[in-house]
């Protein structure tokens, strides 16, 4: 776009020009594809007709686009746009698609999807170790008068893949149903359906020092002295987890470095005061559950100690 002075004297010349960058936006468009198969037949003939096939569509016989079907799972998915939303956004556009046919539009894609997810959990269950935690979402069921909970379980690798997996019930058949047969590492929380997937010849259960922290921040308004201590010692343990990623430090490193300083704390800080507590406090109360808990897992919480590529938490 280029702006010259409304007048100017006689006998100018360019000498340059001054450039000034503004950012704009063009919205989103749409636009019917058009394939055109040309018909053929031979000379003086009526007889048969000759035609290119139809290349792949990703709904046979269907409207939608590969592009238009990639935006909409990836706006309901990644943007966090309910399909009643899209349906609003479209016709501002003067296109009117019911939501029920984007909804079976989304299931079309999520077929077509399936080969790649497939892939993903192939490659997720070679890693070395593999985080899993689970997370209730409400789920409308025509059958029930009410919104019942489903649960979707993350399944991430080494490199940060993930596969997600959904579950009617919180139960032992979710993670049994991936992990089955997986031999490396295991960090989750304590819950124990994932029991029968530890053992030798089985996976390696490494614990999560944010469930168990989290345990003892729950426990600051009743017992706020002996949970403000245990807080203390975690954040010590922390502190050095973040050394050790702000030096960039390798597995074999961040082991060393992990042996030096946090194994002192959790042998000779952590552990005596946990032995202590739990003869001291009630069972039932917010810090008699959070002691039982670090105890039961206190040998999956400090697996991270014996492998650098662990993590110390879920997070």
């Amino acid at each position: 776009e280029y702006i010259d002075p409304v007048t100017l004297p006689p006998n100018t010349r360019c000498i340059g020009e001054d450039i000034t960058e503004i950012l704009e936006y063009i919205p989103a468009s749409f636009y019917v594809r058009q394939i055109i198969r040309r018909k053929y037949v031979q000379n003086d003939s009526f007889g048969s007709v000759f035609m290119g096939p139809l290349p792949p569509l990703p709904i046979e016989k269907g409207r939608p686009g590969v592009g238009l079907i990639a935006y909409i799972i990836i706006s309901k998915y990644c943007d966090h746009l309910p399909l009643y939303r899209q349906e609003q956004i479209f016709k501002r556009y003067g296109l009117s698609i019911a939501r029920s046919t984007l909804c079976d539009w989304v299931g079309a894609g999520s077929e077509l999807l399936v080969p790649i997810v497939q892939e993903m959990k192939r490659q997720i269950l070679t890693s070395a170790k593999i985080h899993t935690d689970d997370t209730y979402i409400p789920v409308q069921d025509k059958t029930k008068t009410q919104v019942r909970k489903g649960y979707l379980w993350p399944y991430i690798d080494m490199a940060n893949n993930v596969y997600f997996d959904y579950t009617r019930a919180r139960n032992r058949e979710g993670p049994e149903g991936i992990l089955s047969g997986y031999t490396g590492h295991i960090q989750a929380d304590a819950f124990n359906g994932y029991d029968n997937l530890y053992g030798d010849d089985k996976a390696i259960e490494s614990g999560c020092w944010a469930h168990a922290r989290r345990k003892f921040d729950e426990s600051l308004e009743t017992d706020p002295i002996r949970a403000n201590q245990m807080l203390a010692l975690i954040a010590e343990l922390y502190v050095i987890e973040r050394k050790a990623r702000d030096d960039g430090l390798d597995a074999d490193q961040i082991k060393i470095l992990r042996q030096q300083y946090s194994q002192p704390i959790l042998h000779k800080k952590i552990k005596p005061l946990l032995d202590a507590w739990q003869v001291a406090v009630l069972p039932k109360s917010p810090m008699g559950k959070a002691v039982t808990y670090a105890q039961n897992q206190w040998n999956a919480l400090l697996n991270y100690l014996e492998d650098g590529i662990l993590s110390i938490d879920n997070n």
